[in-house]
């Protein structure tokens, strides 16, 4: 087995550039100071496999570590002693930028297309617009319906309302309401949000 101790320069690592799917993550490794750069004479000693070895001196954590082709790795610098770990350091980022990439999706805000139309627009024209919503509701995006008014349309609201009931009703099978109709400036708009799928 090729050990894997790496001594560095300064405090701590450098940017370690680790590839993933869809792209590349940039993960400092720079909040780490392992092997030759950590400089406190005694450590509290965490094993490879996460046991606790007790407080150790820093030539003795690095012996452990290089019998087990690994890396020391201070975890917890401000504890007193500091605390060190015999680990992978590469494969530690690794999994550090893999958890970090996934808390972000789970983050990521939901995409809002948004749908424009005139009062009383033509049945064929909406309906091409409704085959739209269709598609982005069904793929998880929220969709924003927009009604504009021009010149006296808006002394009309009733009409851009119901308009805007009839596309609702047009998607309930793929979409709940999220924000009822109401005015805003010139223009009526509605969000409806993909619909829930039922357990069968």
């Amino acid at each position: 087995m090729v050990c894997f101790l790496r001594e560095f320069s300064g405090s701590a690592a450098g940017a370690a550039t680790l590839p993933f799917s869809g792209g590349t993550a940039i993960v400092k490794a720079s909040d780490y100071r392992i092997n030759g750069a950590i400089r406190a004479p005694k450590v509290r000693l965490i094993g490879p496999n996460g046991d606790n070895l007790g407080v150790v001196s820093r030539s003795e954590a690095l012996q452990i570590a290089r019998a087990a082709a690994l890396d020391l790795v201070e975890v917890a610098p401000n504890a007193n002693p500091p605390v060190c770990r015999v680990m992978d350091f590469g494969k530690f980022l690794y999994e550090r930028s893999k958890k970090e990439r996934q808390a972000r999706k789970s983050q990521a805000k939901t995409e809002v297309k948004e749908l424009r139309l005139r009062p009383k627009t033509s049945e064929h024209h909406r309906e091409f617009k409704v085959r739209s919503a269709r598609k982005w509701l069904e793929k998880g995006m929220k969709v924003r319906v927009r009604i504009l008014f021009r010149g006296r349309e808006i002394t009309y609201p009733e009409i851009a309302l119901e308009d805007l009931k009839e596309v609702a009703q047009a998607l309930a099978d793929v979409a709940v309401v999220e924000k009822p109709p109401a005015l805003e400036g010139r223009s009526m708009l509605m969000i409806l949000a993909p619909a829930t799928k039922k357990k069968k």
